[in-house]
């Protein structure tokens, strides 16, 4: 990785707000007529918000990212770490009482909120105290940590014994309250225990490392979540074809989460259309619901993934991810726990936009009631879900994910692609 130099830095837009870098000579430089207002202790400007996407009709759908900002301080004494999370939006930062000398130091080259850590208590540069800090070590030093004997809005953990069961514990005791509680986090794996613990997480985690990687990763996790806010423009395609071709390797995804009606996966024969194709999770006369399975396709397809990327179905595997969206085109991410490839008939579908369109879109699916591709989304009227690929026709109308057709890796690039 190159090196970030706190005398040449880049800036980088980021969704909350844009860092602001001091030259050499004190005087603020801005983008887009930036200026900082200092926040009051109890609201420390540093937060990103992280919501939930499940799909609203589904019980099933509950998620951590749905209830508040999640706030990120930082902890080092490393410049380059310093330069790489202010350009990514996390100003705040933890020095120790004898470290004003590098936070002036700082200060000087980025807005940034100091906060120094003094006989237990952390206090902002006017000296007034803005958190608690508890090292806990013994399961009755946890014991001790309830809101009521708290008086101060923020309150940082340091799990000296780092176990997930203690971050559980402390989410559950002050779930309600209006403390925030942070915990301190030696890597980005650490933090998203923490923001992940018994689904709601902690309010926040104060990362302390030394190395630029930790918030680079930080912040990609970050922005894997914040994806959610967006909803994804599906589009209405009309079925012109529909035709069994012979066997093939066709994979079931299998997730670690649940998919409620007219959720499922983007997938497709050509990056340029991506059909979504529903979940398993109806009822059949013939084989159980099985709401975690998507039966997406044959080994060569297309399948959405974070962060805009596609893989091959023959990528995944356990512990990746991949993106479920529902029929309004809300999206959010979950993780693979099994994949299952197995020779069975396929059909061919293809698609287009208009009838003028001379874009053909195509997929390949199982012939089997249980493979079907979600419908175009109407308002509040009733409707099919749903349409089983054994009934599909010509005519039929289903729904398109439009976009890129050339890929390297899996990420959209710009550059001439003819695919057949």
């Amino acid at each position: 990785m190159a090196s970030l130099s706190s005398a040449s830095v880049s800036l980088v837009r980021t969704p909350t707000h844009l860092p602001c870098f001091r030259s050499n000579h004190g005087k603020v430089q801005s983008l887009n007529r930036y200026s900082k207002t200092k926040t009051t202790h109890l609201s420390i400007n540093s937060s990103l918000r992280m919501c939930s996407i499940a799909a609203s009709d589904s019980p099933l759908s509950t998620s951590m990212y749905e209830l508040s900002s999640k706030k990120v301080w930082i902890w080092t004494e490393n410049s380059q770490v310093m330069t790489a999370a202010v350009e990514r939006g996390w100003d705040t930062f933890i020095f120790s009482s004898q470290n004003q000398g590098l936070a002036n130091e700082w200060s000087k080259i980025a807005l940034i909120d100091p906060l120094f850590i003094k006989e237990g208590e952390i206090f902002d540069n006017a000296g007034e105290r803005v958190a608690t800090i508890f090292q806990v070590s013994t399961p009755s030093e946890l014991k001790k940590l309830h809101p009521e004997a708290h008086h101060v809005g923020n309150v940082v953990i340091d799990l000296l014994d780092w176990q997930v069961i203690p971050a559980e514990n402390i989410v559950a005791e002050f779930q309600g309250s209006k403390t925030t509680v942070f915990a301190v986090s030696k890597s980005p794996a650490e933090a998203q225990l923490f923001l992940e613990a018994l689904e709601h997480g902690l309010g926040g985690v104060v990362l302390k490392v030394e190395d630029v990687k930790a918030v680079l990763d930080l912040k990609e996790y970050f922005n894997r979540r914040n994806e959610v806010h967006n909803r994804l423009s599906l589009t209405k395609a009309t079925i012109t074809q529909v035709h069994a071709v012979g066997m093939g390797d066709r994979v079931c995804v299998d997730l670690c989460s649940l998919m409620g009606p007219g959720e499922g996966l983007l997938v497709g024969s050509f990056a340029r259309g991506l059909f979504l194709v529903h979940s398993e999770c109806l009822e059949s006369s013939y084989i159980a619901s099985r709401p975690f399975r998507v039966n997406a396709g044959p080994v060569h397809a297309y399948v959405a993934t974070p962060g805009g990327k596609t893989s091959y179905l023959s990528e995944l595997k356990a512990g990746k991810e991949v993106m479920v969206v529902d029929q309004t085109g809300k999206m959010r991410t979950a993780i693979v726990g099994r994949v299952k490839i197995e020779t069975r008939p396929l059909i061919l579908v293809e698609a287009k936009i208009d009838a003028n369109d001379q874009t053909v879109y195509s997929i390949l699916l199982q012939t089997a009631e249980t493979v079907a591709l979600v419908c175009p989304h109407e308002g509040n009227r009733t409707q099919k879900t749903m349409i089983p690929v054994t009934s599909l026709k010509a005519g039929d109308e289903v729904l398109l994910r439009l976009q890129g057709g050339a890929r390297h890796t899996g990420i959209e690039i710009k550059e001439f692609i003819v695919e057949n």
